[in-house]
């Protein structure tokens, strides 16, 4: 099986490090960061902290290096997936492509140049230390099912969650992915923005009453949105939310928008709570509190354009 994960950043670089362990998997790892897939290519690809893990997969910032594959990995960020997939396509042609990307709206994103796409949730988390060198923060599951306009059937699925699962990042095919879709896109929108704007991390976010009820009222949001579709989720985000905040699971975190926004990178804000709020104004929820949230942090971004 040869699997090729398409942006390395840090939850990129945990299914690459991880996969590169199986014998039986040969895997590429695809990032137009050069100075990481340099040093991929001289020392492995390393994980610390939650794992330690050095894998050796083939890596590789040009796209025409890329052989043909039979199942893809897609986790770049949000805005970035469109022009990633469009140079790797031709490795897929006869392949299939999961996103693992945060937010809504990613599957549609690969479908314009895939044929076959698997829509993806995971919860792994962590952050680059430097090139060749990740910090696994959070441990969790995968979970892989059919992308509904074009369903592939879960015999197609199950190779891909099998070899993660023997690699170390615990993963499942369903049937329907929604509902593990949008108990984690309800997390994210819930709790990185509030990270982000108050520079907080996970638990210190949830430890103060005012921001822990902000979020509260994200998520009830969130669910009336999921609700709308017929979705029913398959975890409460509230208890999840409150799991992450304990001291040996996330509570020292940094979100990946807080990390952004110390970066001064765009932000994944349009997939999260702007994506929400795209839905909800579809189908006639309102979401006050997403709408102002999505405001602030655009408002962050523009004040770095600030002289």
């Amino acid at each position: 099986m040869r699997i090729c994960v398409v942006g390395c950043g840090a939850v990129g670089s945990l299914f690459a490090a991880n996969l590169a362990t199986l014998d039986d998997v040969e895997v590429w790892a695809f990032d137009l960061n050069e100075s990481h897939i340099q040093a991929i290519k001289k020392n492995g690809l390393q994980l610390t902290g939650a794992g330690d893990v050095v894998g050796h997969p083939n890596a590789t910032s040009d796209p025409r290096a890329l052989p043909p594959c039979d199942f893809g990995i897609v986790a770049t960020k949000a805005m970035h997936a469109d022009a990633a997939v469009a140079a790797a396509a031709h490795a897929f042609a006869e392949g299939a492509v999961a996103s693992v990307m945060n937010g809504v709206g990613n599957e549609e994103t690969l479908a314009a140049h895939v044929e076959r796409v698997i829509r993806g949730t995971t919860f792994p988390a962590g952050k680059v230390l430097e090139p060749g060198v990740v910090q696994w923060d959070v441990k969790g599951d995968t979970t892989f099912g059919p992308f509904e306009p074009r369903p592939l059937d879960a015999s197609a699925i199950e190779p891909l969650a099998d070899a993660c699962t023997r690699a170390g990042m615990p993963a499942h095919a369903v049937d329907d992915a929604r509902p593990g879709q949008w108990r984690k896109v309800i997390f994210n929108a819930a709790t990185n923005p509030i990270g982000a704007l108050t520079g907080l991390t996970h638990g210190r976010v949830c430890e103060r009453p005012d921001l822990r009820a902000l979020v509260s009222g994200l998520v009830d949001e969130g669910k009336a949105v999921a609700g709308a579709q017929g979705i029913v989720l398959d975890a409460d985000p509230e208890q999840l939310i409150d799991h992450a905040a304990r001291p040996d699971v996330a509570y020292g975190h940094k979100a990946s928008m807080l990390q952004d926004v110390e970066a001064r990178r765009a932000t994944e804000i349009d997939y999260l709570n702007g994506g929400i709020a795209r839905f909800g104004r579809e189908l006639g929820v309102p979401t006050p509190l997403h709408d102002a949230v999505s405001a602030l942090i655009k408002g962050v971004e523009a004040s770095w354009q600030q002289s």
